[in-house]
């Protein structure tokens, strides 16, 4: 079976993103196994205590080596890519063995799609960024930009996040053509 990781870019429990990731999973049913990597407890990227690397750091390597796809549901920070996501893809970026000349990463090479629920910019900004920054950490990018949500009026004053038709065909869309990738 295709397995499939989900990273949720905020850590609140109840994001609009892992919301976002739960709808995905939805979408994916029995034709994945989904599963959301837990990086909580990654210390911030430091050189100083890169090898050998921490604890947290090998296992949140070991989740993404395992997985088949990662699909990345982000929320938009000041138009960026929040600290929290930026920091753990600093992490997997960097060589699992010391002064590897080829620089071998748990990212290099995996397929990824990206996924974003913010206000009206629909997390515009954050997926284009994304999309250029794992282009340059040797990813395989399915589907480019990915798709954004806007955030309905109603999740912002406490309620859940609400999909559209329109969402959700796209959603599934972008669903069946990273299944499509992660099979061939």
């Amino acid at each position: 079976m295709t397995r499939i990781l989900m990273i949720v870019g905020s850590m609140r429990r109840d994001s609009f993103n892992r919301q976002l990731a739960r709808e995905i999973e939805g979408l994916l049913g029995a034709r994945a196994e989904v599963s959301y990597l837990d990086y909580a407890a990654l210390p911030y990227m430091n050189q100083d205590i890169e090898f050998p690397a921490p604890a947290e750091v090998a296992q949140v390597r070991a989740a993404v080596q395992a997985a088949d796809g990662i699909w990345i549901c982000t929320p938009e920070y000041n138009s960026g890519i929040p600290g929290v996501l930026k920091n753990l893809l600093d992490w997997l970026s960097r060589p699992l063995v010391a002064n590897d000349p080829e620089r071998v990463s748990a990212l290099r090479g995996k397929r990824v799609t990206i996924s974003g629920a913010a206000g009206r910019s629909a997390a515009a900004g954050v997926r284009g960024s994304l999309a250029k920054l794992l282009e340059f950490m040797q990813m395989r990018l399915i589907g480019g930009e990915g798709v954004g949500v806007s955030v309905n009026p109603e999740a912002f004053a406490g309620g859940p996040l609400r999909f559209t038709p329109e969402q959700i065909a796209a959603l599934r869309v972008q669903a069946d053509a990273f299944l499509e990738a992660l099979e061939s």
